[in-house]
């Protein structure tokens, strides 16, 4: 049967346009909310009017995110200093008036290296070092600028923990530490990453170094323009907004007035804008850019890919986990629900707090009831009677960075207990356990309710088997944000039953993009038909992400799964997917992706040459190897699939996938027992991942080992409960070993997950015979 990604191709070639064309015009729609035609001028034009905003902004972390080394910037010790770590032994000094550090390069050789540039300030800055092809590579050795006193002014490594070696991916020499990539879009104004596939090298570009005003403020142009007119002539300028991409005027002419009563502020007027949040959350939030063409006051998603509360990023209750920055905590926080913006706390040219300490917090929150020891249990006077350290606990990144959570959540110690979350209390009584924080917590306010998507995300997470109820219970509250929701609705994909589709179809038009992205999430472990369906309207969705995801779970689907496909409508979203992909092609996910495609619409030598790509580009990753591995199989190329293979372990020999994919092109070609010992690898090195516990007990099963295979399937069930293969797998042996009782517990359990199920039905049926 024909489908949807080979039509397209066909299609493409029939009408004669180019990928590359429709791109181009995905892209001009999508930015055509902001003024594309003004140019960026500079901060010093800016400064020439503005010049108290300069003078806040000057000696700023924005203005120090990324400077030219030199002697006033350079803050670390470069009189031939050293550092040691794990035996390389790497020295700082100053040469011609430059800065240089010997180190090991990305041979394992020590290497001088003139430093370019500095990064950061505040509590540590980092050197960017430059590399033929345009690239510059973040130094993972830095200088901690704090004083001596806090324990500063030395040099320490960012994985002081983990021997990085040159060959490893996250060594400073390679992609991950690229500042093209990872780093530069957030250090510096109009940056164009200008990356060439072709001769795999950069021309990024900057208008300014630093965060300047137009990072912000977007491009300056027409509003020197409007400044340079008379007066008569500025009031008839277009739509009087002072020929500015984007006004910030969330907080103009509003107060917030505390109501006695609650302790609580409420704002004098509703907030109808997210855009100054918008625009903080660009480079405060764990996203990826999937174009070049950001201007400020663009949607979010036209422009960026954001995190939802994922597993590896958040804990199951929405604290901050991994690096994640602020943005995706603040969206689950009551100040985000009742129109608290960035600006409300932070002065926006020096970024410093507007007030310090619990005058802060005391702006909205009436001192008399909550900063005192009647509220907190504490002494004013000590970090327990500070609110930041209940509200706000922080959390240490690149070994010395604390960040707070912007969540501003209560603290449950319960959660603790029952999820495992940390909790505020025990940060500061790390002597104690969580039972005692919670015991201390229930005398002081009595009996806590926890939050019900925490309680949903762990049992998603967990594989429980009513994991699916809670998780719609969560996306039905209203109350709840919408990157909650959103994160429920990716977590049902775990296990998705006809019961999840009503919860399902209603979000397709919720007003919240995050909302949206969820649902987008789902759609790979629909139906066909289902996923055609749902994933029709999301094609025409005002957001370019959520348009090209969707578009991504929707070509392979064979043409008659619905009836009202629109072919124009898949090409543009296609088209725009390709485009995102093809920016970030100095990535291995996007040329993984990119290759999957290109096996979809049936080019071949396309895919191979793309897979080929990812792995050279980056040895470690892994999902390119198992594709490409993949890809061999299903050419009938066993001989270079075992090559591949064995190619692939040599570099990553702690991967559980690629011993899985071993063990299965092994047995394929009659080599049971080393195949056999292969899944059996794939099981030890990863725990988490029930396929693997799932296919290595089929294995032992079909070898004669059931008792071995059913330890196994007990094992893998009682961590993943939900597991439907698991269970039909526990449920068919106990049937065939004449155990009917145990057979019919497990069949029950797969009934509960999936009622009506013909193939379960048919299985009760077998048992009960």
């Amino acid at each position: 049967m024909l489908s949807i990604a080979k039509l397209l191709m066909l299609s493409m070639l029939v009408l004669g346009c180019s990928k590359q064309s429709i791109g181009d015009d995905i892209d001009s729609q999508a930015t055509s909310l902001v003024d594309m035609s003004a140019t960026y001028v500079g901060v010093r034009e800016c400064a020439g009017c503005h010049q108290e905003q300069a003078r806040l902004w000057q000696e700023s972390h924005h203005d120090r995110a990324m400077q030219p080394a030199n002697d006033k910037t350079v803050l670390g010790d470069f009189d031939n200093a050293s550092f040691k770590y794990f035996g390389t032994v790497s020295s700082f000094y100053k040469k011609n008036g430059l800065f240089f550090v010997k180190t090991d390069g990305p041979d394992g050789r020590l290497t001088d290296y003139p430093v370019a540039y500095t990064f950061g300030v505040y509590p540590l800055q980092q050197y960017l070092i430059k590399f033929p092809e345009g690239r510059y590579q973040v130094l993972n050795i830095a200088w901690d600028t704090r004083s001596k006193e806090d324990g500063g002014q030395r040099w320490f490594h960012l994985y002081p923990d983990e021997h990085i070696q040159y060959d490893d991916e996250l060594h400073w020499t390679g992609i991950n530490q690229n500042w093209n990539y990872m780093c530069a879009d957030c250090h510096s104004t109009n940056l164009h990453k200008n990356y060439d596939m072709a001769s795999k090298a950069y021309d990024t570009t900057w208008s300014d170094i630093n965060v300047s005003c137009e990072a912000c403020h977007g491009p300056g142009s027409t509003h020197v323009q409007w400044a340079r007119l008379t007066e008569e002539a500025q009031a008839d300028f277009p739509e009087n907004n002072k020929g500015l991409t984007v006004q910030f005027n969330e907080r103009t002419g509003v107060s917030w007035g505390i109501d006695k009563k609650t302790g609580h502020a409420v704002r004098s007027e509703p907030l109808n804008n997210r855009i100054e949040l918008d625009v903080c959350g660009r480079c405060h939030a764990r996203r990826e850019a999937v174009s070049s063409d950001y201007q400020p006051g663009a949607p979010l998603l036209d422009h960026f890919r954001v995190s939802l509360l994922n597993q590896d990023l958040y804990h199951a209750d929405g604290q901050i986990d991994d690096e994640v920055y602020v943005y995706g905590s603040f969206l689950q926080s009551k100040m985000y629900q009742v129109g608290v913006t960035c600006s409300d706390c932070h002065q926006p040219h020096s970024l410093k707090l507007r007030t310090q300490g619990n005058d802060l917090c005391g702006q909205c929150h009436l001192p008399a009831k909550y900063d005192n020891d009647t509220h907190h249990h504490h002494n004013t006077e000590t970090a327990g009677g500070q609110c930041v350290n209940c509200h706000m606990p922080a959390k240490n990144y690149m070994v010395l960075d604390a960040r707070r959570d912007h969540s501003f959540r209560i603290p449950k110690p319960g959660l603790s207990v029952t999820v495992g979350a940390p909790n505020a209390c025990n940060q500061c009584h790390d002597n104690k356990s969580a039972q005692w924080s919670l015991d201390s917590v229930t005398e002081w306010y009595g009996e806590q309710s926890l939050p019900q998507y925490a309680l949903a995300f762990n049992a998603a997470n967990q594989y429980r088997i009513n994991a699916e109820e809670e998780l719609l219970e969560v996306i039905k509250a209203s109350e709840n944000s919408g990157i909650v929701r959103g994160t429920a609705l990716s977590l049902l994909a775990n296990g998705i039953t006809q019961r999840s589709l009503p919860a399902i179809k209603a979000a397709v038009g919720d007003n919240d993009p995050l909302v949206r992205m969820g649902v987008v999430n789902t759609l790979d472990a629909l139906p066909p038909t289902m996923r055609g369906e749902i994933g029709l309207p999301l094609l025409s969705d005002p957001l370019r992400v959520i348009r090209a995801e969707t578009a991504r779970h929707m070509v392979d689907l064979p043409i008659d799964a619905f009836p009202a496909f629109s072919l124009n409508t898949l090409r543009s979203a296609l088209a725009e997917y390709k485009s995102i992909q093809h920016f970030n092609m100095d990535r291995p996910e996007s040329l993984s992706k990119l290759a999957n495609l290109a096996q979809q619409e049936g080019d071949l030598a396309g895919a191979e040459k793309l897979y080929q790509q990812a792995v050279e580009i980056a040895p470690y990753y892994v999902p390119a190897y198992a594709n490409l591995a993949d890809f061999y199989r299903a050419s009938g190329e066993d001989k270079r699939t075992f090559e591949l293979l064995t190619k692939a372990l040599a570099k990553n020999e702690q991967s559980g996938s690629l011993h899985h994919a071993l063990g299965l092109a092994q047995i394929r070609n009659g080599k049971r027992v080393q195949g056999i010992a292969s899944l059996r690898r794939a099981y030890e090195l990863a725990p988490d991942a029930p396929r693997y516990a799932y296919v290595y007990a089929v294995g032992l099963h079909s070898e004669g080992h059931t008792g071995e295979a059913l330890t196994i399937l007990k094992e893998a069930h009682d961590r993943f409960e939900s597991d439907r293969d698991i269970l039909f797998m526990l449920a068919s042996i106990h049937l065939e070993s004449g155990e009917r009782e145990q057979a019919t517990r497990y069949a029950r359990k797969l009934d509960r997950l999936l009622p009506g199920s013909p193939p379960v039905q048919a299985l009760l049926q077998e048992i009960g015979g």
